[in-house]
């Protein structure tokens, strides 16, 4: 339930931000847009909502909360509908069943571990040989695709988005690690005192900034809906992966049960590329954020054609959950 509204009022928020731009853009006399009370009221609600995301994890498996993050997706694009006045789609529909199906059974046939986390538990999850066996196979992946990106300036989208999530992976396991351990030392089992912590948060604000990076580089190259459902599907499993291997998520779990899950996994994907894919292009004539009140900046940005407003929404969310995680697993 944490995760859920997290990721619902996550939606909300960035709907109400992208509402906030259009109103500044309408106006005659241009604003900056963090002068709108409207704008904060959306930054609220996604700092609430990323809250929500980051303590799921001392809660909640990984395996379980990481593939609800379609919930922001889902969200984004009815709740745009409603709030931004866009045209419901056919498709938005069939992909919007979709992901509703595949998060009922996603939460359904979750694996139903509860662990506590202390810091000896984590530390020997770290010296664990399946555990090192994956780490060693994720350095080299990496290593090999940073290779080509540096040295034979390939920038492809995949080789991108796979660096992204072996990234990811070390997040949710720091993630997981920190909150869990925040979580038990708020039950009056202090465990911050253990330097186990400080690594697992520094490997955490870390990774989320070399994810933002290289982000930021996909963002550059190629359009959103394209970005969209790869790094959903990149980000997913690589947390699934992290999941099983790190904390055992999976063990003693029913054939099944597991069966289930994956499947409901493939319906949240399949949920997610339908409706994010063929998105129509739409053209502002209107300026959309006033440069001009930016220090440094001397010009006003237009700007001519964006992707559908559920689809900026849904690949913001890709960009600040990283980013904002690690802050937030702080408080």
């Amino acid at each position: 339930m944490l995760a859920i509204t997290g990721n619902f009022l996550i939606s909300i928020s960035l709907n109400i931000q992208k509402y906030a731009h259009l109103r500044l853009a309408c106006q005659a006399n241009q604003k900056p847009y963090y002068t709108s009370k409207l704008w904060w009221c959306g930054i609220i609600l996604m700092g609430l909502g990323e809250l929500g995301n980051a303590a799921a994890y001392g809660f909640a498996p990984a395996t379980l909360i990481a593939p609800l993050g379609c919930v922001s997706v889902i969200g984004s694009a009815f709740i745009s509908v409603l709030f931004l006045k866009e045209t419901m789609r056919a498709a938005d529909m069939l992909g919007g069943t979709l992901t509703i199906a595949g998060t009922y059974l996603l939460v359904t046939f979750a694996p139903n571990v509860t662990q506590e986390f202390t810091a000896t538990k984590i530390q020997n999850y770290l010296i664990s040989w399946p555990f090192l066996i994956y780490v060693i196979l994720e350095i080299i992946i990496f290593c090999i695709l940073l290779y080509f990106y540096k040295r034979k300036d390939v920038k492809h989208i995949v080789v991108l988005l796979m660096m992204v999530a072996l990234l990811a992976s070390l997040t949710i396991i720091s993630v997981k690690a920190v909150a869990g351990m925040i979580t038990f030392s708020a039950k009056g089992k202090m465990q911050l005192t253990y330097p186990i912590f400080y690594i697992m948060f520094i490997i955490m604000v870390t990774s989320c900034v070399f994810q933002v990076k290289f982000l930021n580089q996909a963002m550059q190259l190629y359009n959103a809906t394209v970005i969209v459902p790869i790094n959903f599907v990149f980000f997913t499993t690589s947390a699934i992966i992290a999941g099983v291997i790190f904390y055992q998520e999976f063990q003693g779990a029913a054939l099944l049960s597991v069966f289930m899950f994956l499947f409901g996994c493939l319906l949240s994907f399949l949920g997610v590329f339908v409706i994010t894919r063929n998105q129509e292009e739409e053209h502002l004539q209107v300026p959309y954020i006033d440069c001009g009140h930016i220090p440094g900046k001397g010009t006003l940005y237009s700007l001519t054609s964006y992707s559908s407003p559920h689809v900026d929404c849904i690949y913001s969310v890709c960009v600040s959950y990283y980013f904002m995680l690690s802050t937030l697993s702080v408080i």
